[in-house]
């Protein structure tokens, strides 16, 4: 962000908000109503690594992550996943870049679960579905006392159609003429609604739409990432999708992604956790950060600036300047200070 300033002469005005593992232990407090009333009074996000050993699994990113996305709506992921070699790990060397879009704010991941019978008595979620007690009633009727914990998923119209909007409209200003929709139509019926939406939009939009179950699609990211675009995905499979793609691309350390609001503040992330086992030790790889806000700065329409970091980015992975889970001998401040030489003097 220095070196970006210091060549094109832009003022950005950095604040920066204690959210986090470390507040949280201390403090007790997750995501509070004024750290979203800071964020709102912003042009973007750029938000660290979370997770920590200490914390039980779920808290931070029900309490932080979740709520962020919900809260301030940005109800779609942008994670590009493209071909950053020599680092890539499939066998036959090809070019992909493929755009998945994961919609954020819905399906299995709105936190409308919990468990019930066996020794726990009564239900942890049970405002979310009557027909869950009744089958609970019914079950101690038969003399069945053993435990279940269930997860609700949801899509609303209106939220299939915006997140169909964006998807056609990203792929069409990429000069892509269709997408690629994934679900589990097959065995999950919510799908089929999302199916019905996204090609009705398709006929709107006069663009292709191709349909593919998650397990297939997992299987065409390993066989054929070059034969993808613009993917739209649901929450959860998205989620699984694009570590896959992660990984398919050179490893977490290089994985970006947006959590967009358009028209409002999006947030941009690297999609790695805060990796406590090397915590400290300075070798964490920082490009999956830097390529989060190389999106940030085209997302604010600073197209330049965004390519002059996305440019030192691919500069530092082909002379091998790279931290060790890529091979290379650098620190984490040592590759960060590359990158910005890089940004200051390449053309």
């Amino acid at each position: 962000m220095d070196a970006v300033t210091l060549r094109y002469g832009r003022d950005f005005d950095l604040a920066y908000s204690d959210i986090g593992a470390e507040r949280y232990l201390r403090t007790g407090e997750l995501l509070t109503d004024g750290d979203l009333d800071d964020m709102r009074r912003s042009d973007a996000v750029l938000f660290g690594a979370i997770g920590d050993p200490r914390v039980a699994p779920g808290i931070l990113e029900k309490g932080i992550l979740l709520r962020m996305r919900t809260s301030m709506d940005q109800y779609v992921n942008l994670r590009p996943v493209r071909s950053w070699h020599p680092y890539v790990p499939l066998k036959r060397e090809t070019d992909f870049d493929i755009r998945f879009l994961r919609e954020n704010t819905e399906d299995f991941y709105m936190g409308a679960g919990g468990r019930f019978g066996g020794s726990r008595g009564g239900m942890s979620s049970l405002s979310v579905d009557r027909s869950l007690y009744s089958l609970r009633m019914e079950l101690r009727a038969e003399g069945c006392e053993d435990e279940f914990a269930y997860e609700i998923g949801l899509l609303s119209r209106k939220g299939v159609e915006r997140f169909a909007d964006f998807a056609f409209r990203y792929a069409a200003s990429r000069g892509e003429e269709g997408i690629t929709l994934v679900d589990k139509a097959n065995v999950i019926e919510m799908y089929g609604m999302q199916r019905e939406v996204f090609a009705e939009k398709s006929e709107e939009y006069g663009m292709r739409l191709n349909f593919m179950y998650a397990d297939a699609m997992a299987m065409a990211m390993v066989s054929r990432p070059e034969t993808f675009g613009t993917v739209a995905v649901p929450n959860l499979f998205g989620d699984v999708l694009t570590d896959l793609g992660a990984q398919l691309q050179g490893g977490l350390g290089l994985g970006a992604s947006g959590n967009i609001c358009p028209g409002g503040v999006s947030m941009f992330e690297p999609i790695h956790g805060s990796a406590p086992d090397i915590a400290g030790k300075g070798i964490a790889n920082p490009i999956g950060a830097v390529l989060a806000l190389s999106m940030l700065l085209e997302n604010l329409g600073f197209a330049e600036e965004a390519e002059a970091v996305g440019s030192a980015v691919r500069a530092c992975l082909s002379e091998g300047s790279v931290t060790p889970d890529l091979g290379g001998t650098l620190s984490t401040a040592a590759a960060g200070k590359r990158m910005g030489e890089l940004v200051l003097t390449r053309r």
